[in-house]
């Protein structure tokens, strides 16, 4: 994991390439506490985090956020009492991307802190 905290999501268009397999075989035992799901023909990541209650779930969610919008890649974000699940994808190539692998370390990291 340590390897992906270090980097950087890099700026993504529709043009950019989704992971290949070789890539995804690389980098999801760095977190490997993550799903990879189909939504709508999509591949995502997907974890869902547990807190003691809404307090803790809503403060994660914000950490999240800022960490996101400071990478300038945002997931879905679904807060509920006790629990949050957080789902990356890279929207503009409708798949996973290797920013996805990124911010699935630097989520795992902020919930170290919970």
């Amino acid at each position: 994991m340590k390897a992906l905290l270090t980097q950087t999501c890099v700026p993504c268009s529709g043009d950019s390439p989704p992971i290949t397999d070789a890539e995804i075989a690389e980098l999801k035992p760095l977190i490997a506490d993550w799903e990879i799901i189909e939504e709508n023909n999509e591949p995502h990541l997907q974890r869902v985090y547990k807190f003691p209650d809404f307090q803790t779930a809503l403060t994660f969610t914000q950490r999240v956020g800022e960490e996101a919008d400071k990478q300038g890649h945002h997931p879905a974000l679904l807060t509920e009492w006790g629990k949050v699940t957080v789902t990356w994808w890279t929207h503009a190539i409708k798949g996973l991307h290797r920013n996805d692998f990124i911010m699935a370390a630097k989520t795992d990291m902020i919930a170290t802190h919970f």
